[in-house]
Order: structure tokens, then C-alpha cells, then sequence
């Protein structure tokens, strides 16, 4: 069944953040066999208290034992380093059907 990871992240310094960590998490999301389904800035948050002028990134994978292998790797557990003090995230993993309009 698909899967889907989803990170509110509250970006301290987005230059650094897109350059450092977001161009290596790309290329290992490609590499275990994930897409993006959305990358931008400027949540607007209607409920909740996580998530103001926050950025959301979803990525799909085939199924949860994907996306924790990838969350799991040591090549990761190295890239997820790089956004050290520089953003402060949420990520949730859930699987679920995909929906078709």
C-alpha cells in the first residue's frame, strides 16, 4: 500500500537549509524509491499550532517499509545532519490508498 512521509518544517535559514540538506535528501528520496508530491514555503495554518510561515514536504513511496528504510539508513541518518540548528521539523509517516478523483 502507498505511503506517504509529511514534514512541517520551520526554516531558520532556507539558503543553507535548500543548498545543504534539501539537495541531499532529494537525490537519497530518489534513491530508495520516493517522489515529492509537493516542496513548497508559506503553510497556512488554520488550525493547530505547528505549521505558521512553516514549509511542508510530502513524498510518496510504495509502502511504509520504504520510507522507514530510508528513514532508517545510515546515509540518511548523515544528510538528516545537515539541518542542524538551522530547522526545526515535524514528520509523520502513514500509509494509506491512493485516492483517485
Amino acid at each position: 500500500m502507498t505511503a506517504y512521509m509529511i514534514v512541517t518544517a520551520h526554516i531558520k535559514d532556507r539558503d543553507t537549509f535548500i543548498s545543504g540538506y534539501g539537495k541531499a535528501a532529494a537525490a537519497l528520496v530518489a534513491q530508495f524509491g520516493g517522489t515529492y508530491v509537493l516542496r513548497g514555503p508559506g503553510v497556512t495554518m488554520l488550525e493547530g499550532n505547528f505549521g505558521r510561515d512553516a514549509s511542508m514536504v510530502i513524498s510518496e513511496w510504495p509502502d511504509k517499509a520504504t520510507a522507514q528504510a530510508f528513514w532508517d539508513s545510515p546515509e540518511y541518518q548523515q544528510v538528516k545532519k545537515l539541518r542542524d540548528g538551522i530547522a526545526d521539523c515535524q514528520v509523520l509517516l502513514i500509509e494509506a490508498p491512493k485516492i483517485n478523483g
